[in-house]
């Protein structure tokens, strides 16, 4: 695992930013992450996010595409 990545500074972005942003970057251009629990990712998420739950994200990190910018709620 490359342990230097969860030291890398992350912008955060208030709602209507994030809304901005994915505005402006649709489709495959980016990967939105929602690391919550199925069941409150099946009761309510953005359209198109992929779903790691948080407790597997270091195990599942490789289903991420490094090149692209990830949105994660």
């Amino acid at each position: 695992m490359k342990w230097m990545q969860f030291f890398t500074p992350a912008k955060s972005l208030d709602f209507n930013e994030a809304e901005n942003y994915i505005a402006q970057h649709p489709g495959e251009q980016i990967t939105i992450l929602d690391v919550r629990q199925p069941s409150e990712y099946q009761d309510s998420h953005i359209p198109g996010a992929v779903l790691i739950p948080l407790p597997q994200l270091s195990d599942r990190l490789g289903e991420l595409d490094p090149e692209k910018p990830t949105l994660v709620y």
